[in-house]
């Protein structure tokens, strides 16, 4: 770019640093409509992108059987529980929940805790339930309605089909390893969220 280019590029960089754009605080609101909306809150959320991903990573660790059942098992309770917070919302928050899901799901990961295909499906449904009401209720409130908790629950289906079948499919030692530190790292939060909300008490 030659000098006189940079003199007149400046001010209009100025301006769309300086020009208030509309925050959003906890909802995405991407331009493309409800649905990407929803799938770009999932993505943006660590209280719901983290546990998922832990769910992923449990469910591989466990097979191909209980990575199946989580498959199909965390987005559809997410989604009937989504169902019930959009018909009925509450402004009620859960950041408790949020650390115990982050410390108890790391931490089955880091330990590699020989849990039945039955005992992830339960967990998927816990899981799926609580996040899916909140995130319900929350897009109520934005009134992103069923498509947005769509896109929610179809990107959650493919985060869990994609990290499961990578764990599953991991042979070699170091990549056994690699998935228990993810876990880990994913418990590590959870202890930190813990120690802020104690400290905020």
């Amino acid at each position: 770019m030659t000098g006189r280019a940079l003199r007149h590029a400046w001010p209009a960089a100025v301006a769309a640093l300086v020009l208030p754009v509309p925050a959003y605080a906890h909802l995405v609101n991407s331009g493309l409509g409800p649905f990407y909306d929803g799938m770009g809150h999932f993505a943006l959320t660590p209280e719901d992108l983290l546990p998922v991903l832990a769910m992923a990573l449990l469910a591989g660790q466990r097979g191909s059987d209980a990575a199946r059942r989580a498959l199909f098992v965390l987005p559809g309770a997410w989604l009937v529980a989504g169902l019930a917070g959009l018909s009925h919302p509450t402004g009620v928050s859960v950041p408790v929940f949020a650390t115990v899901s982050f410390l108890l799901l790391g931490g089955l990961v880091a330990a590699e805790a020989p849990l039945r295909p039955g005992w992830i499906a339960g967990l998927a449904v816990v899981i799926g339930a609580v996040h899916g009401y909140l995130n319900g209720a929350a897009m109520s409130q934005a009134r992103l309605g069923t498509l947005g908790l769509v896109g929610i629950v179809g990107a959650i289906f493919t985060v869990v089909a994609l990290v499961s079948a990578m764990v599953v499919t991991a042979r070699t030692g170091w990549a056994r390893i690699a998935v228990r530190v993810a876990g880990s790292w994913i418990a590590a939060i959870g202890l930190l969220l813990l120690g802020w909300s104690v400290r905020g008490a």
